[in-house]
């Protein structure tokens, strides 16, 4: 997974070191023997940039460096330079940006002028893995500059957030229902989003293709509108301060009602990935959300890790996005796994409240609908907020199930 993120970050990987050990070593994370075995690789490949797979204390960074005399780049830093380079809205550059800040604040070592003369993004061009973003200044640089920006970026953030929460509780006004796609990264996610509506999002085989959360909205098959969103992929270790940056879009998952975790069941070890992708959500609150795990990929797959994945998540159905195969089981079980509304009703609609049946289709389930001398004769379930405006329009039969 390592070699897959340096790939997905641009580099060329040219070999690998594992060590062994009961805990890291608190000088240099590996042990001694290993820096210098290291050092011979690094001399040996003409490397010029080390990524450690873990998060390393900014004295472990600082050693690391001095003995092996090249950059040295940790998961953490890894993962948020890809962030950097597939942030695309306004909010994503800015969550990015403001997760970097966090991290490199204490690990400054004063390569660079200052705050105001950072290179940054895609501009940052041949610095390599850590070099995009907002850059690293000198350690004499006034930080309070620095936490000021951060200050700044939170500030944005929040507005941008308003946006969200109001596009949010206008669909919980009307009860809309929301299903949140979530998964590891590139397990198929967009491709499955693109499958079910006709959203269009950028699908790549690469490691955090999405970091702007798409909503679409959608029907079941028997006319019930709810939505569905793309997410942010997760990861094995997912960075805190990501998971701070990324508090409002994060929230596309924790408050929606059903949540569809892909699994990409070709993967080495799939059930890791679900332990990992689990982690995450608990972290932002759906714990207790309803959850299907949509095994994708089977049509490349063993098919006996397929089954023990079956087998061990009840709540489990696989498909392939590519081939078709199992997608209607899946969109099957979403639509029953969707929250139904709670009141009947047996009304009879004028023909000039069309805003009301147009209203009772999208939002309700409907048994049957005649249209008669005194207007749309219907026999569905709505919401009970629907079911009052309909009660408060004219007399109705109703009787909560």
């Amino acid at each position: 997974e390592l070699k897959a993120l340096a790939e997905t970050a641009g580099s060329e990987v040219l070999e690998g070191l594992i060590q062994r050990r009961d805990k890291p070593d608190p000088a240099t994370y590996i042990g001694s023997g290993k820096v210098i075995e290291l050092k011979q690789v690094v001399m040996s490949t003409g490397a010029d940039t080390v990524v450690c797979d873990g998060e390393l204390s900014p004295s472990q960074l600082r050693q690391l460096e001095d003995k092996l005399k090249v950059k040295v780049v940790d998961r953490t830093a890894l993962i948020l330079d890809i962030f950097a380079q597939h942030a695309k809205s306004k909010e994503g550059k800015a969550q990015v940006e403001l997760a970097q800040i966090a991290y490199l604040l204490p690990r400054l070592r004063g390569w660079g002028d200052s705050l105001s003369r950072q290179v940054g993004g895609r501009a940052a061009g041949g610095a390599g893995i850590g070099g995009r973003g907002p850059g690293e200044t000198k350690i004499e640089t006034d930080r309070r500059r620095i936490r000021d920006k951060m200050a700044k970026l939170r500030r944005e953030i929040a507005e941008m957030k308003v946006s969200r929460d109001t596009k949010r509780q206008e669909r919980r006004r009307f009860n809309i229902p929301s299903v949140a796609i979530a998964g590891y990264t590139n397990a198929g996610k967009s491709s499955l989003l693109n499958k079910l509506t006709d959203a269009g999002v950028l699908v790549e085989n690469a490691l955090f293709a999405t970091l702007d959360p798409t909503v679409r909205k959608t029907q079941t098959s028997d006319g019930r509108v709810y939505t569905l969103s793309d997410t942010v992929g997760f990861v094995r270790h997912l960075p805190h301060q990501l998971i701070d940056a990324f508090k409002s879009t994060l929230e596309e998952v924790s408050e929606s009602d059903l949540i569809v975790h892909v699994v990409d069941g070709s993967h080495p070890d799939p059930f890791e990935q679900i332990r990992a992708v689990r982690l995450v959500i608990d972290e932002i609150g759906g714990k207790d959300i309803p959850e299907i795990i949509a095994i994708n990929k089977v049509d490349i797959a063993d098919p006996h890790v397929i089954m023990e994945i079956l087998r061990k998540e009840p709540n489990s159905y696989a498909f392939s996005v590519r081939t078709g195969f199992g997608i209607e089981g899946l969109l099957h079980a979403i639509e029953n796994s969707l929250p139904r509304p709670s009141v009947e009703i047996n009304v009879v609609i004028p023909y000039d409240r069309g805003d009301l049946v147009h209203a009772i289709h999208e939002r309700g389930e409907i048994f049957s609908e005649q249209y008669i001398a005194e207007g749309t004769s219907i026999h569905a379930r709505v919401d009970g907020g629907l079911a009052q405006k309909i009660e408060k329009s004219q007399g109705s039969e109703k009787s909560p199930q």
